[in-house]
């Protein structure tokens, strides 16, 4: 974020640079408001820029084994600009390098998911998946295991085989 906020600075002074220069060899004939207008929509177009390959650079520099599930775009009247051309701002990932099985019950796998968001920290949520119901649960909220591995006390969604989670999980053998 940080490095963001500094190559905009850059980019706006860049941009006034070069008008001033601009300026300079024309003999002083353009307006003395085109400096920091230019800047001001340098830095716009940085910052819309950066938006928009956010999530191009965070999928590409995800390691291998993270799948993603599911993709939010962003739609903002103060930008309107995304109605027209939305951006992904958040996504969600199943860590499928770490697929978990228990020969007592094949049917159910646990996996971790991660949320990861433009401005917000990551988030890792642990998930049972059961491939022959097409069903998953979180297991953050009190969930346990039975005597033979069994998920028990879990509050299952019935998501159906299609489901983005289940098909990530369920794919790995």
């Amino acid at each position: 974020m940080f490095l963001e906020l500094i190559g905009t600075i850059f980019a706006g002074f860049a941009v006034a640079g070069v008008v001033m220069l601009v300026n300079k060899f024309t003999g002083g004939r353009l307006p003395r408001w085109l400096a920091p207008v230019a800047a001001g929509l340098a830095m716009i177009a940085v910052t819309i820029g950066s938006e928009y390959s956010w999530y191009e650079r965070t999928r590409s520099a995800l390691p291998e084994g993270l799948e993603v599930v599911q993709e939010v775009e962003s739609r903002a009247l103060y930008r309107p600009w995304t109605y027209a051309a939305p951006f992904v701002d958040r996504f969600a990932a199943v860590d499928t390098a770490s697929v978990q099985t228990n020969e007592n019950v094949p049917d159910q796998r646990l996996a971790d998911l991660y949320f990861f968001g433009r401005w917000a920290p990551l988030a890792k949520l642990p998930v049972a998946v059961d491939c022959a119901a097409g069903r998953r649960a979180n297991l953050a909220d009190g969930a346990e295991f039975g005597a033979d591995g069994a998920v028990e006390n879990a509050d299952w969604v019935a998501a159906g085989p299609d489901d983005p989670v289940v098909r990530a999980v369920c794919g790995v053998s």
